[in-house]
């Protein structure tokens, strides 16, 4: 199943080329009151809500795909965690690349830098625009595989990670290169791209084997497979929730491969993963504040 979040928050299941709307599905989550409990509401509900969405799909108003505004597929996630440097052809590119790197031990491994966080407050979907932050210095493109925590989880084996995983997405961890620590200089408003759709668990057996690519105004750029990670996404899930709970909704970014690059105003962004489909996004032609 896909699910998309678009417009003013509807809830539609993708059929195809287009978005069937059965956000009467929403219905069957709970009211919650203050304070509200970690995890983001559709999540939490996923299976009722996707049992409410078929059995709504066959009278669902109809839209065609490319007249909806999709936003993120998850509205409010605790936490978006990151995996640096998980493909070895980025650390590569990143050692001989100081526009990269800035001075940083690139010798070192994931299990050296750990991961990272990046505000909540960055997430956006494909239907609105990056926003370049300081557009004078060297702003980046990185596509990833985004997974979506699918229930409360902490000290996670290996080997029943994927149970914890409600879906998958594609990802883009927009970056401005610099000497600053990674979640501050990667958690600007517009930097976490996530969609264009949440594809559940059952449709993707295996993650650590997807094609992932990138293209910048048509150009390719990043093209590579899951299976290079080197932490694959249960040793991801099972290094995150070693340092914390992760719960419902919560996005790991997986990590990206080499061909990573600068953006400009007026760029249009396509990413694509296997199994899920394609992502498009502009880059807005000024900062708006």
């Amino acid at each position: 199943m896909k699910l998309c979040r678009f417009d003013d928050d509807r809830l539609g299941l993708v059929q195809g080329g287009e978005v069937l709307d059965v956000s009467a599905a929403l219905e069957v989550i709970p009211a919650q009151r203050w304070p509200i409990a970690p995890g983001d509401p559709l999540i939490v509900h996923l299976e009722r809500v996707a049992e409410r969405a078929r059995a709504l799909a066959a009278g669902a108003p109809r839209r065609k795909l490319h007249a909806v505004k999709l936003k993120s597929p998850v509205a409010n996630p605790t936490k978006i965690v990151n995996a640096p440097i998980n493909y070895q052809a980025h650390i590569d590119e990143a050692k001989n690349d100081q526009g990269i790197a800035h001075g940083r031990d690139m010798s070192k491994g994931i299990w050296d830098w750990g991961l990272f966080l990046k505000a909540t407050s960055a997430l956006i979907g494909p239907g609105e625009e990056i926003r370049l932050r300081f557009p004078e210095r060297r702003n980046d493109h990185e596509v990833e595989l985004a997974v979506v925590i699918g229930k409360r989880c902490n000290h996670v084996k290996m080997e029943g990670a994927l149970q914890c995983i409600a879906g998958y997405a594609i990802g883009l961890d927009m970056t401005i290169r610099g000497p600053e620590l990674q979640c501050f200089r990667k958690s600007p408003d517009t930097y976490a791209v996530c969609g264009p759709w949440l594809v559940t668990r059952d449709e993707i057996p295996d993650p650590n084997n997807l094609d992932l690519s990138l293209r910048v105004n048509g150009e390719l750029r990043q093209n590579s497979n899951t299976r290079r990670l080197v932490y694959s996404v249960e040793r991801l899930i099972e290094y995150a929730s070693s340092f914390y709970t992760l719960y419902p909704g919560d996005l790991i970014f997986t990590g990206t491969p080499e061909g990573v690059g600068p953006v400009k105003p007026g760029d249009v962004i396509t990413a694509d993963i296997e199994c899920i489909g394609r992502l498009e996004i502009r880059v807005a032609d000024t900062y708006d504040q």
